[in-house]
């Protein structure tokens, strides 16, 4: 099966020398030239262009944003023009109002579409360690699936409808920020009574919540290691307000989605590099402390 991979960021380019790794023949395209010459070196073939990365079995994009998925997909006309035997393998986070847009363009146009959105960090990719959820028709899901679990430790069907995947992404997405903003409470009620961040986290993940998305954060919270970004501050900004519009569209207030929003747009307000997500935690310890 010849892959296609657009959008070739921290994780998509991670995905893509996963998949060279496994000897799938792959051809990719980014926006910036950098990481294609990365990845020719390590065997793929270099697309001229967005449609050539499209003249392919099964195409896999990891864009950044909605806006990118329209400018390199939809306004392009890329995908209007792509073969109609092709299937598109949505690999990124995005709104559930466009996964219900490219589910009705791709059937439109005679098209597969499969929303998988991905949990795992840069490294996890790599290893092809990725969480993977599916939804989208049977056929599509079929074909996609052999590439799919290359990818991941286990891929978690969700249906026909691709809005399905999308919002459970956005759901667990909120959940890790969430998380982070939990932490940052905690060690500074904490650090108030006398307990260093590092003895409360290192107790706490190791038993009450011994789980990956503690474990991970509560050692960068910890040690106060932010760089370089797994899951960039910015990116969790982005996705916090897609859960705010996505519970919109339902009628829902996501309280804690608007604490945290606050809070990443505090942090992203300042001058430097993006921190990781996880610093996060230091706004959060800065407001119950009263700086």
């Amino acid at each position: 099966m010849h892959i296609g991979f657009i959008g070739l960021g921290a994780m998509g380019a991670a995905m893509a020398a996963n998949l060279l790794d496994k000897g799938h023949a792959v051809t990719v395209w980014n926006r910036s030239p950098g990481p294609v010459a990365e990845l020719v070196a390590l065997g793929a073939n270099a697309a001229e262009d967005v449609g050539a990365a499209l003249r392919v079995d099964i195409v896999l994009s990891m864009l950044a944003h909605d806006q990118a998925v329209r400018d390199v997909l939809l306004d392009s006309g890329a995908l209007a023009e792509a073969p109609r035997s092709l299937v598109h393998v949505n690999l990124a986070t995005i709104s559930t109002a466009l996964a219900r847009e490219l589910a009705e363009t791709h059937a439109a146009l005679g098209l597969g579409y499969v929303a998988a959105p991905v949990f795992g960090r840069p490294p996890v990719a790599r290893a092809g360690g990725l969480n993977v959820l599916a939804a989208g028709a049977p056929q599509a899901v079929a074909t996609a699936m052999p590439v799919l679990e290359a990818l991941a430790t286990k891929v978690w069907p969700m249906g026909e409808d691709p809005v399905r995947a999308t919002a459970v992404k956005i759901a667990g997405n909120l959940m890790i920020v969430s998380a982070v903003e939990a932490m940052g409470e905690a060690t500074a009620l904490g650090a108030a009574h006398g307990v260093p961040a590092a003895d409360l986290l290192d107790m706490l993940t190791n038993t009450i919540f011994a789980a990956p998305i503690y474990k991970i954060y509560g050692a960068m919270i910890a040690e106060g290691r932010y760089h370089p970004p797994g899951f960039a501050a910015d990116l969790a900004l982005k996705d916090v307000r897609l859960a705010q519009a996505a519970g919109d569209e339902k009628g829902l207030a996501l309280p804690l989605a608007d604490l945290v929003e606050g809070g990443l747009e505090t942090l992203l307000s300042g001058e430097g590099e993006t921190p990781d997500l996880a610093a996060l935690a230091e706004v959060s310890r800065g407001r119950v402390e009263g700086r």
